[in-house]
C-alpha cells in the first residue's frame, strides 16, 4: 500500500468522519448549537477539498496509485453517508433522500465490482452525471449542515434542502444511466 501526499489526504478524510459526528454527539455543554454547525461545515467543506485536492495532486506529482483509485471514492461515500445521517438524525434531510442517495452508492459501488470481474468495468466508468451529482451534494450538504441565514437574507436549510433533492434526482439518473450502461454485459450482450 503506497503512502503519499494524495493518499494522506484521503485518508484525513476518513479521519474527519468521527470528528464530524464528535461535534454533534459528544456532550455539548463545550459548544453552542451554532458553534456545532459551523463547524460541521467547515470540517465538511475542508474534506470536499481534499477531495478534489488529492487528485490534482496525485495527477500533478505522478503519484496516482490503484490504491489511491479505491480509496478516494470509498472515502467521498463514506463522509457523505455519515453526514447525510447526522442530518437524517437532526431531521434537516428527508428520509428518502438519505435511502435513495446511500442506496444508489452500495448499489453502484457493487455493480462497478462486479464489472471489473466480468472485465468490463469501463462501461461504468465515471460519467458527467455522476460528477455533476458529486458536486449537487458537496454543494448541499454544507448548507445544510450550517442550517442558519446567511447575510441576514440566505437560508440555508432551504437551499440546502433544494440541493439535495435536485442531488436525488442526479443521483437516480447517474444510477439508472450506469444500470442501463451495463445491462450489455451482464445480459451477455456485450459487443
Amino acid at each position: 500500500m503506497p503512502f503519499n501526499l494524495p493518499i494522506a489526504l484521503t485518508w484525513l478524510r476518513v479521519a474527519a468522519i468521527p470528528l464530524l459526528l464528535a461535534i454533534f454527539y459528544l456532550p455539548n455543554s463545550w459548544l453552542s448549537p451554532f458553534d456545532q454547525n459551523l463547524f460541521a461545515t467547515i470540517l465538511f467543506v475542508s474534506a470536499a477539498i481534499t477531495d478534489w485536492l488529492d487528485g490534482f495532486l496525485a495527477r500533478r506529482l505522478k503519484q496516482e496509485s490503484a490504491f489511491g483509485q479505491f480509496l478516494d471514492p470509498v472515502a467521498d461515500k463514506l463522509i457523505v453517508a455519515a453526514a447525510l445521517l447526522v442530518l437524517l438524525n437532526m431531521d434537516r434531510v428527508q428520509v428518502w433522500v438519505a435511502l435513495v442517495i446511500i442506496g444508489r452508492e452500495i448499489t453502484i459501488s457493487a455493480l462497478r465490482e462486479w464489472m471489473a470481474l466480468l472485465g468490463a468495468g469501463r462501461s461504468v466508468a465515471v460519467h458527467l452525471v455522476g460528477k455533476l451529482k458529486t458536486t449537487a451534494q458537496l454543494i448541499a450538504i454544507p448548507f445544510l449542515l450550517l442550517n442558519d441565514t446567511l447575510f441576514g437574507w440566505l437560508n440555508c436549510a432551504r437551499v440546502g434542502t433544494w440541493l439535495i433533492w435536485v442531488a436525488a434526482f442526479l443521483t437516480l439518473w447517474s444510477m439508472f444511466y450506469y444500470l442501463q450502461k451495463a445491462l450489455p454485459q451482464l445480459s451477455g450482450k456485450a459487443n
